[in-house]
């Protein structure tokens, strides 16, 4: 089911220039507002973004937490507008129903993660089921996704206050793409898409952001084996790429890119 709502407000903002004039300017200004995952009629999580492709985001978000294996886990997905905000409400299959119970807990995060609110930092390492594939990748096929991403960001370029996850096949051809305020609701919704198109197999994943540990965790969830962002990864964000076989490029912008892990020697 897929849910209308407003992404932009349109705002007067007075533009200053260096000789000291100031004019008003017309902005479309994006939407950022409360969103509640109720899973099995338990409050999980408070997530501020997008309203907007809230299906994917709740599919790719639960995959995320460790909550479902696969989105046929997922018997029901219902969005719906609230006074201050968007509720998704989630019904789980009754086998999956301990992983709740032992997971419940009530968490706002601002524009954030997945791992705010846990109730301890043994929580951090959750399980990794499998090892990515080896990338296949040329070079010119990475750079050439980086220069037409800014055409699968339709909301950012309104805006420009969007964030961006893009999942490419070896040629470079987007298969999915989702935006939102925050980048790990865009690469949650993204995860999402990519579960409920098995078939559509992503080669890498390119991001519109710093790379930290929840972005590498999500991009092994998906499945790919290749992360790429265009602002600079953290220490644990490598940490975890290395123990898990993930290929990590930080920092891409048009003129180079920085290979922060490469398992297979695939940029040698």
């Amino acid at each position: 089911m897929s849910v209308d709502a407003e992404l932009t407000r349109p705002l007067t903002l007075l533009r200053l220039s260096p000789d000291g004039q100031a004019s008003p300017i017309e902005r479309a200004v994006a939407v950022e507002c409360p969103v509640a995952i109720e899973v099995d009629g338990f409050g999980y999580a408070v997530m501020m973004m997008t309203p907007e492709r809230l299906e994917d985001f709740a599919i790719g978000f639960l995959l995320t937490e460790r909550l479902i294996d696969a989105p046929r886990d997922i018997l029901a997905i219902e969005p719906f507008a609230a006074e201050a905000g968007w509720i998704v409400r989630v019904t789980l299959a009754e086998h999956l129903r301990g992983r709740m119970r032992d997971r419940v807990r009530h968490r706002t995060s601002d524009t954030s993660c997945g791992l705010c609110g846990l109730s301890g930092l043994e929580q951090i390492a959750r399980p990794v089921t499998k090892r990515p594939p080896a990338p296949r990748v040329p070079t010119a096929t990475l750079f050439a996704a980086l220069d037409d991403i800014r055409a699968h960001q339709p909301l950012n370029a309104r805006t420009g206050a969007i964030h961006a996850a893009v999942a490419c096949d070896a040629t470079g051809q987007v298969l999915a793409a989702a935006e939102d305020v925050g980048r790990h609701n865009a690469l949650d919704k993204l995860v999402g898409r990519l579960a409920v198109e098995p078939d559509r197999q992503a080669d890498f994943i390119l991001v519109t952001s710093r790379i930290s540990y929840e972005m590498v965790d999500k991009a092994l969830v998906a499945g790919v084996g290749l992360l790429i962002g265009i602002s600079a990864p953290t220490s644990l964000a490598i940490d975890h790429a290395r123990a898990h076989g993930l290929t990590l490029i930080a920092l891409a912008r048009a003129d180079a890119m920085l290979v922060a892990h490469d398992p297979h020697r695939l940029f040698d």
